[in-house]
């Protein structure tokens, strides 16, 4: 039986979170039809669950601070940020009715803090604007003459587009949507994809059974990390973690972990030292730890005297043994700069984001695959990474509405090409 093959005016949008639906908005707006084929049953459900905890949609950190989060890929993320930045994305949800506040740590949210009312009222406003989306539409390649090939309910549709956004994320989440499945249609159409990897991720660590069964999901607050950065510097900073049966994770470690998870990368494991008594004097400490303990136990003594308990104290017996060493200075030194060795990154599925993708080389810089002319690519796809706190999301926003102008602008000149009128 011959596949059913569907030939588009315009803009194919295969992807259907924000890069892709920022994508579609900005072709419908310029007057391309716009067909958007998403393979969950509905658009944007990651986006929903990134912002089941309170939507955090962007940074209110200034330029170039902001752009720096971007690491490697700051210079190239930059130029989509002059397009649309974080002030353009909260004038966008203004626009959609939604209003933002900065909370203390700077983050940007809508004042509801909820993804859904957005998310719902972007939706409509494209379907009124005439985007026609297409669900349970899984992209899993090209044919040989450019076609895209969709699997359905239905059976396999094939699609041709004058051209082509592609947002398919990467590969955290797969549940979601995000499952990395077209890296191997790209590599084998020639493009260039760095391996995709976890980011904002946890890392594994050997705990003993017993540390693991008793304090998985406790949190280790505060404390200050120190590690070493991919350019050889000492870095610190300040925050909190959480034990997991694996090993550990929480926000503190997710902020740093693209510098960990290269560190293992190159060296086989990495070492994350951890200050279990930020603001106390090394010497100090020591001095209150030689203090008579008149009978009480080392554990009670730490309690009293350095105010450890609970998973820190669990910590250095992780460390030193049981029992913990009766001696000042060493349970001191330990405290200040507690070693753990990481093992692994945790897999990329629990990952809250994916580094790696479509290199920039492979792109010009509207995005498009120099492979394959008319077809671009934004959102996680491409090989860059954030922290989180909204820089996600926000080049997310950029990168798709950069790719959707520059359909646009290569759908016009295709049609100026050919005599026709592109829209």
């Amino acid at each position: 039986m011959a596949i059913p093959r569907i030939e588009l005016p315009g803009l194919a949008v295969v992807g259907g979170g924000p890069a892709g639906l920022m994508a579609a908005e900005v072709a419908r707006a310029a007057g391309v039809e716009v067909d958007l084929f998403e393979a969950k049953g509905s658009v944007g459900r990651k986006f929903l669950i990134a912002g089941k905890g309170g939507l955090n949609l962007t940074h209110s950190e200034p330029r170039p601070a902001f752009d720096a989060r971007y690491r490697e890929r700051a210079a190239d993320v930059a130029h989509w940020l002059d397009d649309f930045d974080a002030d353009a994305l909260r004038d966008w949800a203004r626009g959609l009715g939604v209003e933002t506040f900065v909370g203390t740590s700077g983050r940007v949210f809508p004042t509801d803090l909820k993804a859904a009312p957005l998310l719902r009222g972007w939706v409509r406003r494209l379907r009124e604007s005439g985007v026609r989306f297409h669900v349970q539409h899984r992209w899993t390649g090209w044919r040989d003459d450019g076609a895209l090939q969709f699997q359905t309910p239905q059976g396999d549709v094939e699609v041709h587009a004058p051209a082509t956004v592609f947002t398919l994320g990467g590969g955290s989440w797969p549940e979601l949507g995000s499952d990395g499945a077209w890296v191997s249609p790209f590599v084998d159409s020639g493009v260039d994809v760095a391996p995709l990897r976890p980011s904002n991720c946890g890392f594994d660590v050997a705990w003993t059974p017993h540390f693991a069964e008793r304090f998985a999901g406790a949190p280790i607050k505060p404390v200050v990390a120190h590690w070493t950065a991919a350019d050889g510097r000492a870095q610190s900073r300040q925050g909190e973690c959480v034990v997991s049966r694996a090993g550990i994770e929480g926000s503190l470690v997710y902020a740093i972990s693209a510098d960990l998870r290269e560190a293992i990368a190159r060296d086989g494991d990495a070492v994350l030292v951890l200050d279990l008594a930020p603001g106390r004097d090394e010497a100090a400490l020591r001095d209150a730890l030689a203090r008579p303990r008149k009978g009480r136990s080392v554990g009670e003594h730490l309690r009293r005297q350095a105010g450890l308990q609970g998973v820190k104290a669990g910590l250095l017996h992780e460390v030193l043994g049981v029992p913990l060493p009766d001696d000042p200075a060493r349970l001191a030194a330990t405290i200040k700069r507690l070693p753990l060795r990481l093992q692994s990154p945790r897999p990329i599925e629990e990952a809250i984001s994916s580094a790696g993708g479509v290199r920039p080389d492979a792109l010009d810089d509207g995005l498009m695959l120099r492979r394959r002319p008319g077809s671009f690519v934004a959102g996680e796809m491409l090989d860059w990474e954030a922290p989180t706190g909204g820089y996600l999301l926000t080049a997310c926003f950029a990168s798709g509405l950069r790719a959707g102008r520059a359909a646009v602008a290569w759908l016009a000149a295709d049609a100026s090409r050919n005599g026709g009128p592109g829209r």
